[in-house]
């Protein structure tokens, strides 16, 4: 009799939202059909908070960013608004039990995250446009929060770092083809692979910074013989997807990332030490600063442009004298190390470069795709732009952050026993590898496509860390 009451009440309330929806689509209200998504995710978000968290990370290749909106900022949908609900309850469990993991609060990596982030908000007080700021610190932490800290409990379950990051892989390979065919209707031309990937990327150097970030992830997933031979056949499929991708997208920060990942991956082959590796980066920047003159004679001789030519257009990554595209990240980048001479310690504040810039611009180094305004975007660097925006401290703490992942990473693929564990750090450590040399030249943690996977990927190394250190050698059904 329960049963046929409780039928009843579903039939009555589905017949009730299509007369009510007809409606709805009669006038044109069509946001009526948006409430079985949301429903869905209310009751996702009360009682399964993981899948809710995995469910976004499937919808982010999907999102749509909307420019320009109040404050100067973006917001993408539907992942953002759902990311700030995880974030705040999140925090109120939290207020209300304060049972988070201890182990993950000692981890060197999330002190050194905990330093960066108290930094930022110091920061934001001095700032010069507090509200901009302040979004920008209210962002940082909804990715933060909901992927480092909530993903390492998500990854205490050993098999949810697969499930992650095939959610992440399997719908970027369907706005990959999406990409390629409409490019394809263009003869692959260049000049429009900057922007073919709208409206789901807003140009081409994201689209292959996330592109570099999973190849590695997916070349463990064709070559590891202990995987059935379905899914090794998936991941060749979806590995030719990536490479045909790659090489379309024009990403020459894309190509060198991947290539410093490969030389990163000799390196951890010959168990060369972490410590050893961060000496000889500190050596070859030190000589790039004595030499800097002599090096930039150098490269002022090449002449060649981007190309739709593959030889030619690597050979346009160090072209400093007539390619349009370099010569304005030296403009931008000048502009930032300018603002921060002005103000070393506390910067302009989170988020502002874009609006205090254009002051700073040199006419000699403006480019055709300078602004007056200096309104169109960052300071191309995940380095330089926490410099300008939060002073030294505010690189130093972020770059401490890098500093730790990398050493945990380098130690754990030592260390760890079980071959397939250790596999997986070191595609997750060639992963971040090609992200943060992807930073030199552009900056993109202020948007879901990279921030998930980002601190995706380094919530996966503190998990691995934490829960499956000692894991013995399993194999894999």
């Amino acid at each position: 009799m329960i049963q046929q009451k409780n039928i009843k009440w579903v039939y009555l309330l589905a017949i009730a939202f299509i007369l009510i929806n007809a409606v709805c689509t009669y006038y044109e209200f069509y946001y009526f059909n948006l409430l079985p998504a949301a429903l869905l995710v209310v009751f996702l978000a009360l009682f399964s908070l993981d899948r809710l968290m995995l469910l976004v990370v499937f919808l982010t290749p999907f999102a749509v960013n909307l420019q320009n909106l109040e404050g100067g900022l973006g917001l993408s949908l539907p992942t953002e608004p759902i990311i700030f609900g995880i974030m705040v309850i999140f925090l109120l469990k939290q207020l209300h039990r304060a049972n988070f993991d201890k182990k993950v609060l000692r981890h060197p990596i999330t002190i050194a995250i905990i330093v960066n982030l108290v930094w930022i908000t110091i920061t934001v007080i001095t700032s010069d446009i507090p509200i901009v700021s302040f979004k920008f610190l209210v962002s940082r932490l909804w990715f933060v929060i909901s992927f480092y800290f909530l993903g390492t409990q998500l990854f205490k379950t050993y098999s949810n770092i697969k499930v992650f990051i095939w959610l992440y892989i399997i719908p970027f390979a369907v706005i990959l083809i999406y990409t390629l065919y409409n490019h394809a209707q263009v003869n692959f031309d260049e000049q429009i692979a900057n922007y073919i990937m709208s409206p789901f990327y807003n140009d081409h150097t994201i689209y292959g910074a996330m592109l570099a970030m999973f190849f590695p992830v997916l070349l463990f997933f064709t070559m590891n013989k202990k995987y059935s031979g379905s899914i090794r056949f998936a991941a060749v499929l979806l590995l030719i997807v990536y490479i045909i991708a790659l090489i379309f997208s024009y990403t020459r920060a894309a190509w060198v990332s991947l290539a410093v990942a490969l030389a990163a991956y000799i390196l951890l082959l010959f168990k060369v030490k972490f410590r050893t590796v961060l000496i000889a980066l500190a050596a070859i920047i030190t000589l790039a600063f004595v030499y800097q003159t002599e090096i930039v004679m150098k490269l002022e001789k090449n002449r060649q442009d981007a190309s739709q030519d593959f030889d030619k257009h690597i050979e346009s990554i160090s072209n400093i004298s007539t390619d349009a595209s370099n010569l304005e990240r030296i403009n931008r980048w000048n502009a930032a190390f300018r603002m921060f001479h002005e103000r070393p310690v506390f910067g302009w504040g989170p988020g502002t470069y874009s609006f205090e810039y254009a002051p700073f611009q040199h006419a000699k180094e403006k480019t055709i795709i300078s602004t007056n305004m200096g309104d169109k975007g960052n300071a191309h660097s995940e380095y330089i732009g926490p410099l300008c925006e939060s002073g030294l401290l505010g690189l130093l703490t972020f770059l401490a952050i890098i500093v730790c992942v990398l050493s945990t990473g380098f130690r754990l693929y030592y260390t760890l026993k079980d071959n397939e564990t250790k596999k997986i750090v070191l595609v997750l450590v060639l992963g971040f590898i090609t992200y943060i040399t992807h930073g030199a030249l552009n900056d993109f943690l202020d948007t879901d496509k990279a921030s998930v996977p980002f601190w995706g990927f380094v919530a996966m190394i503190v998990a691995i860390d934490v829960y499956h250190r000692n894991k013995e050698e399993v194999s894999i059904e």
